[in-house]
């Protein structure tokens, strides 16, 4: 074990003596693994965070909820536009017949675009901003949480159609002065005024925003139709959806099954009739966002590939021309007693530690580069210890592939042919 600690320390230090005595040339030869190590781990680096903060968006409404629409989230947009345009909007009586029917569902919600109107607070107003109209169950359905001691309309609010509204916290801040809280303040859209009871905490530097509450204004669905004139099922205003939360521990295709027996008696659709909706499902976009991310992280992997065979066979040529130099001198071990393993070790670890040194140092980089990302555009991308190993072990093979035929070449000297060299 002692002659083994002692062979890698030599090795460090002999890579060490390459790198001090031949500077451009170690500079060049390097550049090549720090560029592919910057590549192949700057690129996952940056996946990475962009799929953890779309993955945590996607968290936080549930992988249990099932969305009934009149588009497939699976299919491109542009793919039977027509077709899905012709389909009708969900009404409000179907969500009564699933609300009342569904065994396999703990919450049913149903909401609706309004369109975009100005709101008002004295002499302060924000212009277009979106107005949805919701039922009870939206609340879970969102897992909409509040600021302070806001909250989500009362069932006696929901019944009655109460003038009150939900505010998001972007609207908040614009609206109202600072210091100057939003709830129970009376604010104006159109002719009519509004109590606000709650308002929605922001959604933060989440990227993918399927539901955007930071700019927007919740009225109940009873106030909708009697506030705001809208027909149930056939909006000029806007669209509908509903969406189904299932119950802890029921299979998504059961509810599904369900639900598509509902909704086609509700459509008095004929047996042989296709079915005119969608259910959509979140598991469908993070499928989507899977073969995205592959398609990312493979293309950062070629480039870097190609970086770290230039790097690799720079490398190989540092060693070739360091075993050339030290001949006479790995002819004086082997004639005293060194065991060829010993000097293909000792070649190997000396590779080894150039590639480690230009890995590292393109992990410093990309530490670098994730920092100043992360201030300027204000979203955390991070190096995670995953990568960094990853970075590491790649650097590790990079220079055992690189070093593998001057080592073999070194230890395969006749000793004696090695000293009159």
């Amino acid at each position: 074990m002692r002659q083994i600690l002692r062979i890698l320390s030599e090795g460090a230090a002999q890579a060490w003596q390459q790198l001090i005595a031949n500077k451009l040339r170690s500079f060049l030869s390097l550049l090549g693994i720090t560029i592919g190590i910057f590549c192949i781990i700057g690129v996952k680096s940056a996946v990475n965070s962009l799929e953890d903060n779309i993955r945590g968006s996607l968290s936080k409404l549930g992988n249990d909820v099932i969305y009934l629409d009149k588009f497939s989230w699976a299919e491109d947009p542009g793919k039977n536009f027509w077709k899905w345009m012709r389909r009708p909007n969900q009404s409000f009586r179907e969500y009564e017949a699933l609300k009342s029917r569904l065994s396999t569902a703990s919450h049913v919600g149903y909401w609706s675009f309004l369109g975009s109107k100005t709101l008002k607070w004295q002499s302060y107003s924000v212009e277009n901003i979106p107005f949805l109209s919701m039922t009870e169950d939206c609340a879970e359905i969102f897992r909409l949480e509040f600021q302070e001691d806001g909250r989500f309309f009362s069932p006696t609010e929901f019944y009655n159609g109460t003038d009150v509204c939900i505010i998001g916290a972007r609207i908040s801040e614009e609206l109202f002065p600072e210091g100057v809280g939003a709830l129970d303040k009376f604010v104006k859209v159109g002719g009519r005024k509004l109590r606000v009871v709650g308002v929605i905490v922001p959604s933060g530097k989440s990227l993918l925003k399927i539901m955007d509450f930071d700019n927007c204004v919740l009225v109940s669905h009873t106030l909708a139709r009697r506030g705001f004139r809208i027909r149930d099922g056939n909006m000029w205003v806007g669209k509908s959806t509903i969406g189904i939360r299932a119950k802890p521990g029921v299979d998504l295709e059961s509810v599904k099954d369900e639900i598509t027996g509902i909704v086609r008696t509700a459509r008095h659709l004929k047996p042989r009739e296709e079915s005119n909706f969608a259910l959509n499902t979140l598991t469908i976009l993070s499928n989507v966002f899977d073969s995205v991310f592959s398609v990312i992280n493979l293309s950062g992997f070629v480039i870097g590939l190609f970086a770290l065979v230039v790097g690799m066979f720079s490398v190989a040529n540092i060693m070739f021309v360091s075993v050339k130099e030290r001949t006479n001198i790995i002819g004086i071990k082997m004639a005293l007693g060194a065991k060829r393993w010993f000097i293909l070790l000792e070649i190997l670890f000396e590779a080894v530690v150039l590639c480690v040194a230009g890995g590292v140092l393109g992990l410093l980089f990309i530490w670098g580069a994730t920092e100043l990302i992360t201030k300027l555009i204000d979203f955390d991308i991070h190096l995670s210890l995953g990568n960094t190993i990853i970075g590491v072990v790649t650097s590790i093979v990079v220079g055992v592939l690189s070093g593998l035929i001057p080592a073999i070449q070194a230890s395969g000297m006749d000793p004696v042919e090695a000293i009159r060299k």
